[in-house]
């Protein structure tokens, strides 16, 4: 299976970052105990993987975007630190493992989450520069961190946070996920595809395919919260209920929650099919996501 092979390739490479840039001193290393504990937890790397699958379906060296595989799972792991804190969503389980701020305390989770938003645009300029032309890699720091702050993740978990108790509002709802959720896999795919040199064109259609994909798992994700139970799911289960968030299955129903995920599947097969993209990782990813909605 792809997705083992890059999610075990991408543990790998973070774990070697780490070590490479970690911070020795005793004053300072409880930061990176924290940012490690978070970012190197068991985890699909959903995103990582589509990073590299982008170079590989153009037939490029995926060693090339690493950095960028690395610095999406860097930003993913900060925003679940700072999503699982008390202010927040206040959960106390993530990734079937207690979540950040309960191991290190509140204090360190929020440093730890920030620090991560830094180490990644580090490692982006630091590991980047070997393979990528400078005006490339100044782009793509540039959109890991409009991606990461308030034009992107940080716009989605204002808008979800002020959305909590409010009657459903799909205009709201989708201006949530498509920054909470879509810019990350978009972020991931695109960066990509300017590091191997792909054409403005060829970057706009799978910018769309990341910003359906990151749509259709939020669904997903909103299925899953009502139908598994927290040990299937490795988080709390039932935790949008009880918080009153605004999620895909509030709004439409679990059957037609799941036409909305099928047609964007739909969707993103055009445009695979359009681009002539022949991907196993793509097919595995979607064909995992139908199996745990259905069963």
């Amino acid at each position: 299976m792809k997705l083992i092979q890059y999610q075990n390739l991408t543990e790998k490479k973070l774990a070697e970052y780490f070590l490479k840039y970690e911070n020795k001193s005793s004053y300072s290393s409880i930061i990176w105990e924290s940012m490690k504990y978070t970012t190197l937890l068991k985890a699909k790397r959903l995103r990582a993987a589509m990073c590299l699958e982008v170079a590989s379906v153009f037939n490029k060296d995926i060693e090339n975007v690493f950095p960028i595989a690395a610095s999406a799972e860097i930003m993913h792991a900060y925003s679940l630190i700072h999503d699982d804190l008390p202010g927040m969503d206040n959960d106390d389980l993530r990734r079937g493992k207690p979540t950040n701020h309960k191991v290190f305390g509140e204090a360190i989770a929020i440093l730890a989450g920030d620090a991560l938003i830094s180490f990644g645009a580090q490692l982006l300029i630091d590991e980047c520069s070997y393979n990528i032309s400078k005006n490339t890699v100044l782009d793509i720091v540039r959109d890991y961190l409009v991606c990461a702050g308030a034009n992107g993740l940080i716009a989605g978990q204002t808008a979800d946070i002020s959305a909590e108790g409010e009657r459903t509002n799909v205009e709201k709802l989708n201006y949530i996920h498509k920054y909470k959720t879509a810019c990350l896999f978009e972020y991931s795919m695109t960066s990509s595809a300017k590091a191997i040199g792909l054409k403005d064109e060829i970057i706009g259609k799978l910018r769309e395919y990341a910003n359906n994909f990151g749509i259709l798992f939020q669904i997903y994700d909103d299925i899953i919260d009502c139908t598994k139970t927290t040990l299937e799911i490795g988080k709390t289960a039932g935790k949008d209920k009880l918080n009153n968030k605004m999620t895909y299955v509030s709004a439409y129903g679990i059957d037609e929650a799941k036409n909305i995920f099928y047609k964007l599947i739909k969707k993103n097969h055009g445009i695979l099919i359009e681009l002539n993209i022949k991907s196993d990782l793509f097919n595995e990813i979607e064909d995992m996501l139908i199996t745990r909605i259905n069963n």
